[in-house]
């Protein structure tokens, strides 16, 4: 049986476009978010290979050089002799398929090549690469949506991190070298630092674009003007159309997710506010309005008389 790639993880066939891988990848993750599925280790697993998986697919660079054979699912450089099988391990643990391998691991895999010393037991002078570490990482809305950096504290040390902009929920960075150790001079494994994003209390993102629900006064709805709208960014002046109705959608070009080379829309709601209590005084006037202006603007949806 053929081994798994990482276009099989996601569901996709090579060629597919990066839109499309991230759409796979966004599709899964939801269903497979360890929150959604507590208590599931098979779901968690298949959640964080997901994720790895998008971490080359979404990168440019990471994909054409796993589409030539230059590094292998976890990311690391496809050595160049012929008993990989053996000295590589499980996606995300190089070389580590159940823990940590210690010397005499290295040697019993090295005999099967006729590599031991003499026959005994004595350290293989061959070096390995150490395995990778998986953390995870809490960012706000808006420090995904454009961009930041962080800085994680561990018990012995301190990694920075790069947010990149429109990083997507539960995303996979990885940094190089700062794994663990490797064996007998062997490059240290890889950082796996797995990106969740806090909720906004009032941003919602919707694929590249951002959605926001503004409250406006009768008045702004019915009179029309230019008012402060918050972004990502900080905040925008916004014209308002002269009667305006409670969920008319206005969209503000660019001020969305900040991928590279591309930024998404905001798309603004507007909410019409009356107030806790109301305004007698407005209330005296629609009275009066109201009597002057009859209509019915559920007209068609089959209401009738309900009197």
């Amino acid at each position: 049986m053929a081994a798994q790639t990482l276009y099989d993880v996601l569901g996709v066939k090579r060629g597919t476009s990066a839109d499309d891988i991230r759409k796979a990848y966004r599709k899964l993750a939801k269903e497979l978010h360890p929150d959604l599925n507590p208590n599931k280790p098979e779901a968690e697993a298949r959640f964080k290979s997901v994720a790895a998986a998008y971490d080359i697919l979404s990168d440019p660079e990471k994909k054409s050089r796993y589409d030539r054979g230059e590094i292998d699912e976890s990311g690391a450089e496809r050595p160049r002799y012929s008993y990989r099988p053996h000295a590589e391990g499980a996606q995300g643990r190089k070389y580590s398929p159940q823990g940590e391998m210690g010397g005499e691991d290295l040697d019993d895999i090295l005999a099967m090549f006729g590599r031991r010393p003499g026959g005994g037991r004595g350290r293989s002078s061959m070096a390995f690469p150490g395995g990778d570490r998986m953390f995870s990482l809490t960012v706000d809305f808006v420090e995904a949506a454009t961009g930041a950096r962080k800085r994680l504290s561990l018990p012995d040390e301190t990694l920075d991190v790069t947010i990149p902009a429109g990083i997507d929920e539960g995303q996979v960075l990885r940094l190089k070298g700062k794994g663990d150790p490797g064996f007998n001079g062997g490059p240290a494994g890889d950082a796996l630092i797995e990106v969740h994003i806090a909720p906004h209390p009032f941003f919602r993102r919707d694929g590249d674009n951002i959605r926001l629900d503004l409250p406006v006064t009768v008045a702004e709805a019915v009179l029309g003007g230019r008012i402060a709208v918050p972004t990502v960014t900080g905040p925008v002046t916004m014209a308002i159309p002269k009667g305006s109705d409670a969920g008319t959608q206005l969209r503000l070009r660019g001020k969305g997710i900040q991928r590279k080379g591309h930024e998404g829309d905001q798309y603004v709601t507007l909410r019409i506010v009356i107030g806790d209590s109301g305004d007698p005084e407005l209330a005296k006037f629609f009275e009066t309005w109201a009597e002057q202006h009859k209509g019915d603007p559920r007209r068609g949806m089959g209401t009738g008389d309900a009197s």
